[in-house]
């Protein structure tokens, strides 16, 4: 499925593909993800949910979500997290959307 890998390190937003929820924490590099919603068209942030207590390098905010250290996930969820499938967001309007902290 399309997803938006966000890397506050180099300041890069790239469509990547996943297989499934377990390519996530490949992704981010830990297993205690959490996520939250990013719009009201099902997407989703998922993130390391320990990031700010790693000190994991580089920030971003999108809007007004809280901010995230780390790495970030655009995927698309339709039931909050429940299932995934394509994010409905492309990279231009995530890029549009980023702070970079």
């Amino acid at each position: 499925m399309k997803a938006i890998l966000i890397r506050p390190d180099n300041q890069t937003v790239e469509q990547i593909e996943l297989a499934g929820v377990e390519d996530i924490s490949k992704h981010i590099g830990f297993d205690t993800i959490t996520s939250d919603e990013i719009g009201p068209d099902g997407d989703r942030l998922y993130f390391d949910e320990e990031c700010f207590l790693r000190g994991s390098s580089g920030r971003f905010q999108i809007d007004t979500v809280v901010p995230v250290s780390g790495p970030g996930l655009v995927v698309g969820s339709p039931d909050n997290g429940h299932t995934l499938r394509d994010t409905v967001s492309d990279p231009e309007s995530i890029r549009a959307r980023v702070k970079y902290l």
